[in-house]
């Protein structure tokens, strides 16, 4: 099995904190871009996607700063973390995404969160 590597992807969001986090946190606001399907019990987050479901906990987050889950069935040092970036003298949102994937998948893995995110701003109307 090949190691998997933690790469980092940054989007500009126009939204403010608040309301972006709600939608990296929530299971409702999740939902609207994420997954089909989030339930979520005890900080363990259940996604469904086409009837499949994965389960991930919920290891760390900071109100309107980040979300970092932690997929049951991954390897230990591996997780997905959401960072709401904020400039200070602009006040420009950004969204930075940190995940792991083997060498192979990388690409495959950065043009679904490309994919996801674009849903993510649609849904924010930003």
């Amino acid at each position: 099995m090949s190691e998997k590597k933690k790469f980092n992807i940054e989007y500009e969001i126009k939204s403010s904190p608040r309301i972006l986090y709600s939608f990296l946190s929530e299971p409702n606001g999740l939902t609207q871009w994420f997954a089909d399907d989030v339930s979520v019990r005890d900080q363990v987050y259940t996604f469904t996607w086409d009837g499949e479901q994965q389960k991930a906990k919920m290891i760390a987050s900071k109100e309107n700063k980040l979300v970092r889950f932690k997929w049951m069935e991954d390897e230990p040092q591996c997780f997905f973390e959401m960072e709401i970036i904020q400039d200070e003298l602009t006040n420009d949102v950004a969204l930075s995404v940190t995940d792991f994937a083997t060498e192979d998948a990388i690409i495959e893995r950065k043009a679904i969160w490309d994919n996801q995110i674009e849903y993510l701003v649609s849904v924010l109307g930003a």
